[in-house]
């Protein structure tokens, strides 16, 4: 499903009586990388989080403001969670492959909904595969265990899983913190690749990975959406001081 963009209208989260996300609005447009940044505890991650509704499960957990994907409210008592999650995915910080075989953990998602024809499920898994660029690295032993693989490659495989069930935004949270260095250069490779099918969001404390990777950067600080702009507006010529300091290493 193709979207035309994501748009947030006066964002606040609380946590009981925290106020962790503070009258954010912002838009995004599909087929492009945002990059979220700002130290830890900003309220980044939590953002990221309301677009898919991971927030939900957290007790005291409570949000003013719209998300709209494509126009529609994802708040709406009429949405149904599962189906936004199938159109949002999301790959976490530490790579987490199930104790099931590569091939198994791609098409754990079609499982669910019931799909058990082997020709739509071979051929989704090795689409996903080779979107999530390790097909060539694990094709000839898919039943092996995802465990059993590195980090990195253990990373790409959840990527693959995300993709399988076709979604049309992919959030990423931190995917390549818990990565050496040539493993995170090819999941950085891969998000460039796949934002001509795909709308991605990324969290990273890494500024150079912002910059590498992104079309926009949206820096948050203390729950408040300091700036939102071209990348190479923000990291170059910053409007806002508090910006400025951040990118320049004076805090954070």
């Amino acid at each position: 499903m193709a979207i035309d963009k994501l748009t947030a209208e006066k964002i606040n989260v609380f946590y009981d009586q925290a106020h962790v996300i503070k009258d954010v609005s912002m838009s995004i447009e599909a087929n492009t990388v945002t990059a979220f940044i700002g130290p830890s505890g900003c309220g980044k991650s939590t953002f990221l989080r309301c677009i898919n509704r991971m927030n939900d499960y957290i007790d005291g957990f409570r949000k003013t403001g719209t998300f709209l994907i494509d126009g529609n409210d994802i708040y709406s008592k009429k949405v149904n969670v599962e189906a936004l999650r199938k159109d949002v995915g999301m790959v976490f910080q530490k790579p987490n492959p199930f104790p099931k075989s590569i091939y198994e953990n791609v098409i754990y998602g079609l499982r669910i909904q019931g799909i058990n024809k082997k020709s739509i499920l071979d051929e989704t898994v090795e689409r996903s595969l080779r979107q999530a660029a390790i097909w060539n690295e694990v094709k000839d032993d898919l039943n092996k265990s995802a465990l059993s693989l590195s980090g990195g490659q253990q990373q790409r495989v959840c990527i693959a899983r995300t993709l399988a069930v076709e979604p049309s935004i992919v959030l990423m949270d931190e995917p390549a913190s818990a990565l050496d260095p040539i493993s995170t250069a090819k999941i950085e490779e891969l998000i460039h690749e796949l934002k001509s099918q795909y709308t991605i969001i990324i969290v990273t404390h890494n500024m150079q990975q912002a910059g590498r990777v992104s079309d926009k950067v949206a820096f948050f600080y203390i729950g408040e959406l300091i700036e939102y702009s071209a990348t190479k507006e923000l990291f170059i010529n910053p409007k806002e001081e508090l910006t400025q300091n951040y990118i320049t290493g004076r805090f954070g």
